[in-house]
């Protein structure tokens, strides 16, 4: 029953993970609230880890959340969280800087000197390791 709950208030999520028929993407983003912008700038090769002593009781936490909590049990990238969970990288950005910003997440970001882009070599491994996937 809890499987269900999920895959229900996912909006087919968990049923795409497991080879399911793909859902809409209007449910991933009402749960951004339409927001299409994180509150921070988070780059998709940034990494995310739980929070050692999150600020609140993590079982009352919304299924997305929950789910995105489960992955960054090591650390993962945001990519890697957006592709592993087939959300949209915008999507994903959004509630992982929301998590961050309530203290559920720890961040860690590549330095970009002077605002420049960044290193294509590193671009590239990220995006050989999400064909990996």
């Amino acid at each position: 029953m809890v499987d269900e709950e999920r895959h229900n208030s996912m909006g087919g999520l968990a049923a795409q993970r497991r080879g399911g028929e793909a859902s809409s993407l209007v449910r991933p983003y009402a749960v951004t609230g339409g927001r299409t912008r994180p509150r921070m700038e988070l780059a998709i090769e940034a990494l995310v880890a739980i929070a050692p002593y999150p600020p609140r009781d993590v079982t009352t936490l919304t299924p997305e959340y929950q789910a995105i909590m489960d992955l960054a049990r090591g650390w993962r990238s945001v990519a890697e969280i957006s592709a592993l969970l087939r959300l949209p990288l915008g999507v994903a950005r959004v509630l992982i800087a929301d998590m961050a910003h309530e203290g559920l997440l720890r961040l860690s970001q590549p330095a970009s000197a002077d605002g420049q882009q960044p290193d294509v070599r590193l671009l590239e491994r990220v995006l050989s390791g999400l064909r990996k996937l």
